[in-house]
C-alpha cells in the first residue's frame, strides 16, 4: 500500500476515535456529575441497588433481544452502501417488526421472572414488584436498540452523537430531584424514565431518517431470519456477560454487603467502562470497515493491527493519568465512603492496556459472521471472570477483585490471539510491539509508584511518567499522520482571517 495510502487510513481511525472518544468523554464528565450527586444521596448501599437493578435489566435485555441492535448493523449497512432505497427501506421495516417482538418478548420475561430475580439477586426482602416495574424498561431498550442499529448502518454519526448528549443531560436533570425527595425508592422510577428518554431521542432521529411506514408488513418475519441467526451468538455471549456480571454482584451482596457492591461498582464502572471510553470507535467505525474486507487475511489483519496502534497509542497516558489521579476522583466524584476502591481500580487500570490489545482482534470473529467461535471464547471469558473475581474477593477482599479482572484480562488475550492465530491466520505486527511495550512498562512503574510512594515524590513520578507516555504516543502519531501538519494550516488560515 502506498504511503498517502497508509496516512490517510490512520489519520481515519485516528479521526473517528477522537471523535466518538470525544462525545464519550463529555457523556461521561457530565456522567460523573450524575454520579457524584447520587453518591452523595444513596451512599455505597443505594449505588449497590442501582447496580444490580441495571444489572438485572441489562441481562434480560440482552437474554431476549435477539442480537438485533447488533446484527443489524451490518445487513443495514451492507443494503446501504448499495445505494438501493427500496430494499433499505423494506429491511428497516424487518428491523422495526422483530424489535418489537424482542420488547414484548423481554417485557414478559421480566415480568415472569421477578420471584425468582428477587429471590437469586436478594438475601433479604421480597423485591419481586421492583422487577416487575423494570418490565417497561426492558421492552423500551429493545426498540432503542433496533433504531440505533438503523442510525449506525446509515452512517448517522452525528445523529447517534447527539442522542448520547441529550441521554446524559436528561439523566442528570431527572435523577436528582427524584433520588433527592424519594431517595432508594427512586431507584426504578429513575431507571425507566431513562429507558423512555433513550428510546424517544433515538426514534426521533430514526424516524426522521426512515418514516414509520405500517403497510407491506407481508413476508417480513421471513426476511429477518437471516439477521436472527447472526445475532443469536451475540445473544449468548452478552446474556453470559450479563449473567457474569450479575453473578458476581449478587455473590458480593450476599457474602460481603450492599456497600461492598456499590463500591466493586464504582471501580469496574470508573475503568473497564468510563477508561475504556477510547474503545467506543470500535462499534460504530472500525467494525464495518473490518467487515468490508473481512475475506482477504492480509488487508484483515493491517486493518485490525492499526486499530490496536491507535487506540493503544491514545488511552496510554490517559491509564497512567488515572492511575496518579484515583485519591483525588474518588472523593471528588462520589464520596470519601468509596475510597477502599483506590487500589481496586488502580489493578484494573492495567487490565485495559490489555484490552486495548485484544479489543479489536475480538472483532475479527463477528466480522466473518463466525457467531460460533465469538460465542465459545465469551462463553470461556465469563466463567473464567466470575471465577477469578469471587476467588480473588474471597483472598484478598475487594483489592482482590481487581486482582481478578487483571488476570482475567491476561487470560483472553492469550486466549483470543492464539485462537484467531490458527482459525483466520490472524498475527500481530511488530509496530504494535513497538507501540505497547514501552507503554505498558510505563504503566507498570506508574503503579509501582503509585502504590509505594507519598508526597512530592508521588506527584513528580506521575506528572514524570505522565509526560513520557504522552510524548511517546504523540511522537508515533505523529509519524504515522500529517495530523498535526492539518491543525497548523487550520490554525494560519483561521489567523489570516482575523488578521
Amino acid at each position: 500500500m502506498k504511503a498517502d495510502e497508509t496516512e490517510q487510513n490512520y489519520g481515519h481511525i485516528l479521526k473517528y476515535t477522537g471523535i466518538f472518544g470525544g462525545v464519550q468523554g463529555l457523556n461521561i464528565l457530565i456522567g460523573l456529575v450524575r454520579n457524584k450527586i447520587v453518591a452523595s444521596l444513596l451512599g455505597p448501599s443505594g449505588m449497590g441497588l442501582v447496580s444490580l437493578f441495571n444489572s438485572t435489566v441489562a441481562f434480560i435485555s440482552q437474554a431476549t433481544n435477539l442480537g438485533i441492535s447488533f446484527s443489524a448493523v451490518r445487513h443495514v449497512s451492507e443494503l446501504f452502501d448499495t445505494g438501493d432505497e427500496e430494499r433499505i427501506t423494506h429491511f428497516i421495516k424487518v428491523v422495526r417488526v422483530w424489535s418489537l417482538l424482542t420488547a414484548l418478548l423481554g417485557m414478559m420475561v421480566c415480568i415472569i421472572a421477578g420471584p425468582l430475580l428477587s429471590d437469586y439477586t436478594f438475601s433479604w426482602g421480597d423485591h419481586t414488584l421492583h422487577f416487575v416495574m423494570l418490565a417497561p424498561a426492558v421492552a423500551l431498550t429493545a426498540i432503542c436498540g433496533g433504531e440505533t442499529a438503523i442510525l449506525k448502518g446509515a452512517r448517522r454519526l452525528k445523529s447517534l452523537a447527539m442522542i448520547q448528549l441529550i441521554n446524559v443531560f436528561c439523566a442528570l436533570i431527572i435523577s436528582f430531584p427524584i433520588y433527592y425527595f424519594f431517595w432508594q425508592a427512586g431507584i426504578v422510577p429513575v431507571i425507566v424514565l431513562m429507558a423512555l428518554i433513550s428510546m424517544l431521542s433515538t426514534v426521533w432521529y430514526s424516524y426522521r431518517l426512515y418514516p414509520l411506514r405500517l403497510h407491506g408488513a407481508k413476508g417480513l418475519l421471513g426476511d429477518g431470519m437471516e439477521m436472527v441467526r447472526l445475532g443469536m451468538g451475540f445473544v449468548v455471549a452478552g446474556v453470559m456477560g450479563s449473567g457474569a456480571e450479575m453473578v458476581i454482584r449478587s455473590y458480593l451482596n450476599v457474602v460481603g454487603e450492599l456497600g461492598v457492591v456499590g463500591i466493586y461498582n464504582v471501580g469496574f464502572m470508573m475503568t473497564m467502562t468510563y477508561g475504556g471510553l477510547v474503545f467506543t470507535a470500535m462499534e460504530t467505525d472500525f467494525f464495518p470497515r473490518l467487515s468490508a474486507v473481512n475475506k482477504d487475511v492480509a488487508l484483515s489483519n493491517q486493518t485490525v493491527n492499526r486499530q490496536i496502534e491507535v487506540s493503544l497509542l491514545i488511552i496510554a497516558p490517559m491509564l497512567v493519568a488515572l492511575i496518579f489521579a484515583t485519591p483525588i476522583l474518588i472523593p471528588l466524584l462520589f464520596t470519601r465512603e468509596f475510597m477502599p476502591v483506590v487500589d481496586m481500580m488502580r489493578i484494573t487500570t492495567l487490565a485495559l492496556y490489555l484490552r486495548a490489545l485484544k479489543l479489536p482482534v475480538c472483532y475479527l470473529t463477528l466480522a466473518k459472521g463466525d457467531a460460533l467461535s465469538y460465542m465459545l471464547m465469551e462463553g470461556i471469558y465469563d466463567v473464567v471472570m466470575v471465577f477469578l473475581v469471587i476467588m480473588g474477593y474471597d483472598l484478598w477482599g475487594i483489592n482482590g477483585t481487581g486482582v481478578g479482572l487483571l488476570l482475567v484480562a491476561s487470560f483472553d488475550f492469550l486466549m483470543i490471539n492464539t485462537y484467531t492465530h490458527f482459525k483466520y491466520s490472524f498475527s500481530m505486527s511488530r509496530n504494535i510491539a513497538i507501540c505497547a511495550l514501552p507503554q505498558i512498562a510505563l504503566g507498570a512503574i506508574a503503579f509501582f509508584m503509585a502504590t509505594m510512594t507519598t508526597g512530592w515524590i508521588y506527584w513528580i513520578s506521575g506528572s514524570v511518567l505522565l509526560a513520557l507516555s504522552l510524548a511517546f504516543s504523540l511522537h508515533l502519531l505523529h509519524s504515522k499522520t500529517s495530523l498535526w501538519a492539518k491543525l497548523k494550516e487550520k490554525m494560519k488560515q483561521r489567523l489570516r482571517g482575523h488578521a
